[in-house]
C-alpha cells in the first residue's frame, strides 16, 4: 500500500471509535495491516471464511448480519464493524452478512486484532461490549418463552389449512377431521374471506339443520378478525378476550399464512400485561380501578428489565391505558345510561401513536356521530368529566394543555371536527399548526370504527399532496434538532447552574415522530405508529430503503436509551425524567447515540430539501 493509499486510511481511522483512541504508531501499523474489498450488491452476501475470522471496518455501503437461523442480528453502515464475535470467542463463524448496498470494507487480520486488544485496554473494552451487546441482543430474538415480546409467528407451525369457498360444508368438516384442527381458512380466488370453525359447524350447520351439500361460505364467519404474523402474542390474546373468539386468521400484508387458536397461546405462560388488563375489566368501580393502576409502573419496570424492544413496550403500556380508559367509560355509562347517540373516543399524541413510556399525560378527544342536542350535550359532557377525572386519578394527568375531551373544545361532532381539521390544512397557520400537530397521531380507544374511518378518511383526502399545508407541518418539525454541536459533541440541556443532560425525547424521538408523520400525511398513510409508518412509507417507496432502515433504527435506539435510563432513575429512587447525562455512557453507546442523532439530523435535512424547496 503506498503513501496515496495510506493517508485517507489513516484520516478515516483517526476519526472511528475505538482506532480514535490508539498511539499514533499503533495506528500507523493497523493502517499498513489493512487489506481492502469491494462487495457488490450483485454477490448477495460476503464470503465470510469459517476457519480464517476477520476484522470487517465498513467503509462504505450498507449490510445486514443474520444469524444461522436467518433473524436479524444488526444493521451496519459507515464506520460499522463485523467479524469480531469469531475473534473474540475463537468460534467458527456461523453469521451471514447480506449486502444491501455495493460497499467498500477494510479487513484486518486476526494478529493485527489482538496486538491492538493487548496494547490498548480501550480498544479491548470497545470490542469486549460490542461483542456483549450482540450477544444481549441475539438473546433477545430467540426468548420465545416471554408472551409480551414473542410473536405471533413463534407460535405458528406449516403451512395454514384452507379450503374454496365454494366447496361443500361436508368437504370442509372432512378436511378438519382429517387434519385434526378446529378451524380451516376459507379463500376465495386465493384470498381469505372467511374462517369455518368447530362453532360454526355447531351453530351454523348441525343446530340449524343446514344442508352440507351447500358451498362452505353459507357457514363460515364472514370478515374474520385478523392478525399480522409480526403481532405480539399478547395481543392475540387480548383480541380474542375482547371480541369472545377462540381462532385468529393470521395474514402476512394480504396473504394468510396461518391460524393461531387460544389453544396455541395456551403454550406460552400467562401474561403480565394480559393479566392486569384483565384485572382492570373486572373491576367495578374507580377506587378497585385505581388501585390497579398502581401495577402499571411495576409493568413498565418489568419489561425495562426483560430488554425488550423500546417499540413493544409503547405497544403494552398503550393497550393497558386504552383497557383503562374503556373500562372507565363502560362504568361511567352504567351510571348516565345508555350514550343518545355514537361516539368514538379519540386518543392523540403518545396514546394514538402506541408509543407511551412513563410519565404520559393525557391526550384525548371525543368525536360524536351528529350535532348533539342540549340533552346529550350534557351527557358527552358529563361522561367526559368523568372519564377525565378517573384517568387522572389513576396516574394519567390532565394535559396541561386543556387537549382532553372534557374541554368542549375537543368534543365535537363528526362535521364539526372535519370543519377544524379542514381549518388546519387548507389555510395552515404555523403557530396553529404547532399545536394542532398532536391531532394527526388520532386512534379510535371506543367506539365504532366507521365513525373514525369517516373523520381520519377525511382528513388525509386533505393532507395528501398538499404542498402549502405540508410545508407548513416541515417547517415546524424542523424548529428542534437533535442535540448535536461542533465535532458532533452533545449538546446539554441546563436547568440554571444544574446540568439536566440530553432531553431523550424532544431532541430525539419527538424529531422523528414529526418527520414520520410529515411524510405519512403526504403519501395519505392510515397507520400513526411511528414504527409502522416508517415501515409503509418504505414499503411504498416514498423513503429509500437505507434511510427508512436507519431510521427506524435511530427511533427504536433513542426510545431504548430513554427507557434504560428510566429504569437507572427507578433503581435509584429518582423521579423518571427524559433527561440522560452522557457522562455515564461507556464511549460506545455515547459513540452509537452521536450515530444515532446524526440519522435524525440528515433525515430533517431530506424532509426540508422535499417539502420546503420552494418555501
Amino acid at each position: 500500500m503506498d503513501a496515496s493509499e495510506i493517508q485517507p486510511l489513516m484520516q478515516f481511522l483517526e476519526q472511528l471509535v475505538p482506532f480514535d483512541s490508539l498511539p499514533q504508531e499503533l495506528l500507523s501499523a493497523s493502517v499498513r495491516a489493512l487489506s481492502v474489498g469491494y462487495y457488490s450488491k450483485t454477490m448477495g452476501h460476503v464470503p465470510l471464511d469459517a476457519d480464517h475470522p476477520q476484522l470487517y471496518i465498513v467503509r462504505s455501503g450498507a449490510f445486514e448480519v443474520r444469524d444461522a437461523e436467518g433473524e436479524l442480528v444488526d444493521r451496519l453502515g459507515e464506520g460499522d464493524f463485523f467479524g469480531f464475535p469469531s475473534l473474540l470467542s475463537g468460534e467458527a463463524v456461523s453469521n451471514k452478512v447480506a449486502i444491501l448496498e455495493d460497499g467498500l470494507v477494510y479487513h484486518l487480520d486476526p494478529d493485527s486484532f489482538n496486538r491492538l486488544r493487548q496494547e490498548s485496554r480501550e480498544f479491548d473494552r470497545f470490542f469486549n461490549r460490542a461483542f456483549a451487546k450482540r450477544m444481549r441482543h441475539q438473546a433477545r430474538f430467540k426468548a420465545k418463552e416471554l408472551t409480551t415480546t414473542s410473536r405471533i409467528s413463534s407460535l405458528m407451525s406449516g403451512s395454514p389449512l384452507s379450503i374454496d369457498c365454494n366447496h361443500s360444508i361436508r368437504q370442509a368438516a372432512v378436511m378438519m377431521r382429517d387434519a385434526r384442527v378446529s378451524s380451516l381458512l376459507v379463500t376465495d380466488n386465493h384470498k381469505l374471506c372467511g374462517i369455518l370453525t368447530d362453532r360454526d359447524l355447531r351453530n351454523r350447520v348441525l343446530a340449524e339443520g343446514l344442508d352440507a351439500a351447500l358451498p362452505v361460505h353459507q357457514a363460515m364467519t364472514r370478515n374474520p378478525v385478523t392478525i399480522s404474523a409480526s403481532a405480539l402474542v399478547f395481543e392475540a390474546m387480548l383480541a380474542m378476550s375482547e371480541r369472545n373468539i377462540h381462532h385468529l386468521p393470521v395474514l402476512d400484508g394480504d396473504s394468510p399464512v396461518g391460524v393461531i387458536s387460544s389453544t396455541d397461546i395456551l403454550r406460552s405462560q400467562g401474561s403480565t400485561p394480559l393479566m392486569l388488563i384483565g384485572e382492570i375489566e373486572r373491576q367495578r368501580d374507580l377506587p378497585s380501578l385505581i388501585a390497579v393502576s398502581k401495577k402499571i409502573p411495576e409493568l413498565l419496570q418489568s419489561l425495562i428489565s426483560a430488554d425488550a424492544r423500546a417499540e413493544e413496550i409503547g405497544r403494552v403500556l398503550t393497550s393497558v391505558t386504552d383497557a383503562l380508559t374503556r373500562r372507565l367509560i363502560v362504568l361511567n355509562q352504567q351510571i348516565l345510561g345508555e350514550a343518545p347517540m355514537a361516539f368514538c373516543w379519540l386518543a392523540f399524541g403518545s396514546q394514538g401513536r402506541q408509543d407511551q413510556a412513563a410519565c404520559s399525560d393525557q391526550d384525548n378527544g371525543m368525536l360524536l356521530a351528529a350535532e348533539p342536542d342540549e340533552q346529550a350535550s350534557g351527557y358527552f359532557e358529563a361522561l367526559s368529566k368523568a372519564v377525565c377525572a378517573g384517568l387522572n386519578e389513576c396516574g394519567y394527568v390532565f394535559c396541561p394543555g386543556d387537549i382532553m375531551a372534557q374541554n368542549p373544545k375537543w368534543r365535537m361532532s363528526l362535521q364539526r371536527w372535519q370543519q377544524v381539521f379542514d381549518n388546519w390544512v387548507k389555510a395552515p397557520d404555523p403557530k396553529a399548526l404547532m399545536h394542532a400537530s398532536i391531532f394527526f397521531d388520532m386512534r379510535p380507544v371506543f367506539g365504532p370504527q366507521t365513525l373514525f374511518d369517516a373523520l381520519q378518511d377525511k382528513v388525509l383526502a386533505g393532507t395528501k399532496d398538499n404542498d402549502i399545508f405540508l410545508a407548513g407541518m416541515a417547517g415546524n418539525s424542523l424548529k428542534e434538532s437533535p442535540p448535536l454541536g461542533f465535532f458532533r459533541k452533545f449538546v446539554l440541556e441546563r436547568d440554571g447552574s444544574e446540568v439536566k443532560g440530553i432531553d431523550l425525547k424532544h431532541k430525539g424521538n419527538a424529531l422523528i415522530n414529526d418527520i414520520a408523520r410529515v411524510y405519512a400525511l403526504s403519501a395519505g398513510i392510515k397507520e400513526v405508529n411511528t414504527a409502522k409508518r416508517i415501515r409503509a412509507l418504505m414499503e411504498l417507496g416514498v423513503i429509500g430503503r437505507k434511510d427508512a432502515l436507519n431510521l427506524a433504527d435511530a427511533h427504536e435506539f433513542i426510545a431504548h436509551m430513554r427507557l434504560a435510563n428510566q429504569g437507572v432513575q427507578h433503581q435509584q429512587g429518582q423521579a423518571l425524567s427524559n433527561f440522560l447525562k452522557p457522562q455515564q455512557l461507556s464511549s460506545l453507546v455515547r459513540h452509537q447515540l452521536r450515530d444515532a442523532f446524526k440519522v435524525v439530523h440528515d433525515a430533517q435535512s431530506g424532509l426540508r430539501l422535499k417539502f420546503m424547496r420552494s418555501f
